[in-house]
């Protein structure tokens, strides 16, 4: 008798899982792409599976333009402002450090100084109705072009030499999120930090000689649970996966 596998268990590492199919939409510099914005305490990695693009980021070390092309890894930490740009048919996959915490609002984006200052005003501009449909596409284009506004601001300043503004930038970042911190937190605890700490049981087990925990072994499969939403970069394939906070988008 072959019994049921288990409930799922995390993708390795509690990492998050998506596929992106970038913007095409033009914005007011020509360049047709996503909405710019930061991560506060996740790394994000780009794993390009079709197409060709780039990712513009903006850190304290300066401007980059990163060429994307099928085959490429493009990853960036914490801090760092990204902005997928189209360049034909580009599709990524994604993979999420703290599976859970994009989702739960760590991710800001690069909105003009005037709107950061005022949370209901960003939470407001931020937002984006239910649905895939026209009206949540116009709200996520608007978004984008907000973005992109506070973005060509922030990037001339730092290519010209002038730190302050992106470092402000950072600052009001970390100001907006504060009060998400204890939700983050636990997340964090049930999820990357359990999986690594499961780990270390295990290696405690292994030293003994008892390997009881490979009696649990079992493999598991799924597929996209919501096709088409409008995330920050583009149209985005997500997966409801243990650990993670599925985005209302």
């Amino acid at each position: 008798m072959v019994s049921e596998p288990g409930p799922p268990s995390p993708l390795p590492g509690a990492i998050g899982l998506s596929h992106l199919s970038a913007y095409d939409w033009q914005a007011t510099d020509g360049v047709c792409g996503g909405s710019p914005h930061l991560h506060l305490v996740c790394t994000e990695a780009y794993v390009v599976t079709a197409g060709r693009g780039a990712v513009q980021t903006l850190s304290p070390d300066g401007y980059r333009d990163i060429p994307l092309e099928p085959g490429s890894l493009a990853w960036f930490t914490p801090g760092t402002v990204h902005r997928m740009v189209q360049g034909g048919d580009l599709r990524v996959t994604v993979l999420m450090q703290n599976s859970g915490l994009p989702e739960a609002g760590d991710a800001v984006f690069t909105f003009p100084p005037e709107v950061l200052a005022d949370p209901e005003r960003y939470a407001a501009a931020a937002a984006l109705p239910p649905g895939t449909g026209p009206e949540t596409a116009a709200a996520a284009r608007r978004r984008r072009d907000l973005a992109v506004e506070g973005y060509l601001a922030l990037r001339e300043t730092l290519v010209a030499g002038d730190t302050g503004p992106f470092r402000e930038f950072q600052r009001a970042a970390a100001r907006l999120v504060r009060d998400k911190v204890p939700v983050w937190r636990e997340l964090w605890r049930t999820g990357a930090l359990a999986t690594a700490e499961r780990t270390g049981v295990q290696l405690d087990a292994l030293a003994t000689g008892d390997p009881a925990h490979l009696r649990e072994a079992t493999a598991h499969e799924t597929g996209p649970t919501r096709r088409g939403g409008f995330g920050m970069c583009g149209r985005r394939d997500e997966y409801a996966l243990p650990g993670t906070t599925v985005s209302r988008r």
